[in-house]
């Protein structure tokens, strides 16, 4: 439903309608970027960050991580966001993908893929902003390496920093 001055004319209010439309699906657009876009933020943030060796072959949102913001499959080169992130701050979402990029480079989270995310400034506000919507949500989630999901078992041992031949990892 639209509500517009009495006085406007017709053609007005069709040029006025179009406009907000228009600024309606540049906001939509923003707020849940496509997979493409995912791809490219990935690749902004891998240079960034970690000097561009962090390099993906897939970056997509899926529907069927409910206990996990994200998770990466080294093997695949592939990266995987939940749905659930689409509309929260950007600075989360890319905590959440650099996460999923550090695993590229370091299964596990021992002391050397933490050092990788400490180039991140919002690391630790995205990781409460995190937790406070688990919370919030009453949800079972995993961050950084806390209670495991049986029905998401990883195959690498998340304290040994070394090990994982292509596991998955998953904030």
């Amino acid at each position: 439903m639209v509500l517009l001055p009495a006085r406007m004319s017709e053609a007005e209010e069709r040029r006025w309608v179009g406009l907000m439309l228009e600024k309606l699906a540049r906001q939509e657009k923003r707020r849940r970027p496509t997979d493409e876009v995912l791809a490219e933020r990935a690749g902004r943030l891998s240079a960034q960050f970690l000097g561009g060796r962090a390099r993906p072959d897939s970056v997509r949102w899926v529907t069927n991580q409910n206990t996990r913001w994200g998770s990466c499959t080294p093997a695949e080169g592939s990266i995987r966001l939940s749905h659930r992130l689409q509309g929260m701050p950007e600075y989360v979402v890319d905590y959440v993908l650099l996460h999923e990029l550090a695993h590229l480079l370091v299964p596990g989270h021992g002391p050397r893929f933490w050092e990788l995310l400490e180039a991140y400034p919002r690391t630790e506000r995205a990781r409460g902003y995190l937790e406070g919507v688990a919370a919030t949500a009453r949800l079972p989630h995993t961050v950084d390496g806390d209670e495991e999901d049986p029905t998401e078992a990883d195959d690498e041992d998340d304290e040994n920093d070394e090990g994982g031949s292509g596991g998955r990892a998953g904030v």
